[in-house]
């Protein structure tokens, strides 16, 4: 199992004894999807908070006709899971599907409670990072409020560039709120600008 990925990352913010990365490593699973293969689907119970080896994933909301909503992507060093089903333990609102072969590092609901008892500073990090999802999740709705399309695909561009060329581009539109059509019209009209 490789989560050397992980333990980079968390060291990067915490600094983690080797007993404390041994266990950390007791509690966590290792698994690869395949690219279309999904990690959770709307209606079940999200088990797992996951953070991203390897690969790149979609979280979206699959309305009643069909239509996909995207909501967000994850890449190497990013984390995805229905937050909302995993922390409650109710069904979930979103899938996450692998756009890529995927390798994720898993931590059940009940091993990352263990894990927060055993090493407290690892529950302050992981609420940090809810903190700053949900606070980037809140700028997000207001640029989807105030920001004309262009200026959301730019935003998207300058923030997400390794995503940008790694994913089709109905589903940049579709988490843009806009058709392919548009995202192409717009694309052509900053062609001809630069």
């Amino acid at each position: 199992m490789n989560i050397q990925p992980l333990l980079d990352y968390i060291k990067s913010l915490i600094d983690l004894t080797p007993k404390e990365e041994a266990f950390l490593e007791s509690k966590v699973t290792y698994r690869k999807y395949l690219k279309g293969q999904y990690v959770i689907q709307q209606g079940d119970i999200c088990k797992y908070e996951c953070f991203v080896i390897s690969g790149c994933t979609k979280t979206f909301y699959l309305d009643q006709e069909g239509q996909e909503h995207m909501v967000m992507f994850a890449i190497e060093n990013w984390w995805t899971a229905d937050m909302g089903s995993f922390i409650s333990q109710t069904p979930a609102d979103y899938n996450v599907q692998c756009l890529e072969n995927t390798e994720l590092i898993l931590f059940a609901y009940d091993e990352l409670e263990e894990l927060y008892a055993e090493i407290p500073k690892l529950e302050r990090l992981f609420r940090q990072i809810v903190e700053r999802a949900f606070v980037a999740s809140q700028k997000r709705i207001v640029r989807n409020f105030s920001l004309t399309a262009k200026e959301r695909y730019l935003y998207f561009k300058s923030q997400y560039t390794q995503i940008e060329e790694r994913i089709p581009q109905y589903l940049v539109a579709s988490f843009l709120g806009i058709t392919k059509e548009f995202l192409s019209k717009i694309k052509s009209q900053l062609a001809i600008e630069n």
